[in-house]
């Protein structure tokens, strides 16, 4: 099986959230159902418990460039992102620090 959980997302929002509530976002593979994303929080971090998963498909941005030869337009990759929200314990992203 490959690695499902990319990253966590540290935006201000996301980490609002977390200290509201139990609520952790992270960056998945963007083939992956929300019971994929469960088992792998939950073997990932052993002593916490999911309660539920939610996921979006967030769309990549356009760019443009201007450089000596004109204007280059592009796209940034899209990506998926899940908010999953625990029953029991806590993520600390920032103990390995």
């Amino acid at each position: 099986m490959s690695q499902i959980i990319l990253a966590p997302v540290l935006t201000e929002k996301s980490t609002r959230l977390s200290s509201e509530g139990a609520h952790y976002t992270f960056r998945v593979k963007k083939t992956a159902n929300k019971l994929e994303i469960r088992k792998a929080i939950e073997d990932r971090y052993p002593d916490i418990e999911v309660k539920e998963v939610r996921t979006m498909v967030v769309r990549g941005k356009r760019r443009r460039q201007m450089t000596k030869k004109g204007l280059v337009q592009g796209r940034q990759a899209g990506w998926k992102k899940a908010i999953v929200t625990l029953k029991a314990g806590e993520i600390d992203f920032y103990e390995s620090v």
